[in-house]
């Protein structure tokens, strides 16, 4: 948004920050060196460079004066935080990495005086052993060089390390059989197992399963509604949309699942429309530690010490690309936005399908029995 007056220009960049331009007496559309926290601020500097002109004492704007701060690292990344509609958690981890990582190394610094040298040294002895978190503070940093650049603000970004944005986990999710997922929920309390249930072959996540509401369920046309999921930041428990917008969606339950379902609404489930499916035993939304103190010893029983949680979509996931569903299909299944996520999972059924190929032909190479 920009503001005009009879002298100069302010707009609001997209960070939040202000930038102030006019004309100067060469003719030459002149721009602030910095932005400026408030609009009021560019009036200022502005007003100034009108009465430099008038005074006769004017020159081209470039080495800030004595009264102007040079716009930081710091103060513009925190602008860019504030100003972007970021889910409760995302916002919370990426204020985190600002003020233990970011903030720490550049923030005093001025925006424009960061250069790739610095950024590739801070990204050699940052976060060595913790390639997780060091990817996710580069990727952080390299966003908002990118809008500061479209705010042009810098020149270019500073940020040009390839792949330092992305990290790879340290092996593949291998996901529960059928024979473990039958002991695993044999293992779990009776209020506990269509958690288990739905979390596979339906392949929801937890904060989604942990928001289920009665309401949410269609018996006539076997469907599951996920409208909302629950998050924690912190110690503050919020109930919200889905993950992304593609995870707001109908989840078909297999028909062998749908006496489980009757069954749980029957024993365990208040008769309100919005009483939760899984409430935690004060009757509010269910933490993850609640959980994990059935799951983790259930997960034992069925021979799956390594089975998170979260794996339990994974599995149901690679269960349905098995069927020869599509990638849109898998995609409208799982609530994800882009084809990346749900491509991992038809690749692991492809790999199936190769195991399940060669056991076939140790059959056919078998000698015959008698």
């Amino acid at each position: 948004m920009g503001g005009k007056r009879g002298f100069g220009a302010i707009r609001r960049l997209p960070s939040g920050a202000y930038q102030a331009r006019y004309t100067g007496p060469d003719g030459l559309r002149h721009q602030a060196p910095w932005s400026f926290a408030t609009k009021e601020h560019a009036d200022v500097w502005l007003a100034g460079q009108r009465t430099d002109i008038s005074r006769g004492v004017w020159t081209p704007p470039g080495v800030p004066g004595p009264d102007e701060v040079a716009l930081t690292f710091g103060t513009y990344a925190e602008a860019w935080v504030a100003g972007r509609d970021l889910k409760p958690r995302t916002r919370a981890h990426y204020e985190s990495i600002l003020a233990t990582r970011l903030v720490p190394a550049f923030g005093k610094r001025p925006l424009d005086a960061i250069r790739p040298s610095d950024v590739r040294l801070w990204h050699a002895t940052t976060d060595a052993t913790k390639p997780t978190i060091r990817a996710h503070s580069y990727a952080l940093l390299r966003t908002i060089f990118a809008t500061a650049v479209a705010d042009d603000l810098v020149p270019t970004n500073p940020c040009r390390i390839v792949g330092a944005g992305t990290t790879r986990r340290a092996g593949k999710t291998r996901p529960a059989s059928l024979a473990e997922l039958e002991v695993l929920v044999a293992a779990m309390p009776e209020r506990l197992r269509l958690m288990v249930l739905l979390g596979a072959w339906c392949a929801l996540r937890f904060g989604e399963l942990a928001e289920l509401r009665r309401m949410d369920v269609d018996l006539k046309r076997g469907i599951v509604r996920v409208r909302r999921g629950v998050v924690r930041v912190s110690t503050e428990v919020i109930v919200g949309t889905p993950k992304s917008t593609a995870g707001v969606r109908d989840v078909a339950v297999p028909p062998h699942l749908m006496s489980a379902v009757r069954a749980h609404l029957n024993a365990h489930v208040g008769a309100e429309t919005d009483a939760l499916l899984f409430p935690a035993s004060d009757g509010r939304n269910m933490s993850p530690n609640s959980l994990y103190w059935h799951y983790y010893p259930a997960r034992v029983a069925a021979g799956r010490p390594d089975l998170r949680f979260h794996d339990l979509r994974h599995t149901g996931a690679v269960l349905a690309a098995s069927t020869g569903a599509t990638l849109a299909e898998l995609m409208a299944r799982l609530g994800h936005s882009t084809p990346a996520a749900a491509m991992k999972y038809q690749h692991a059924a492809a790999d199936r399908d190769r195991v399940i190929a060669d056991a076939l032909s140790r059959l056919a190479s078998a000698p015959p029995s008698g």
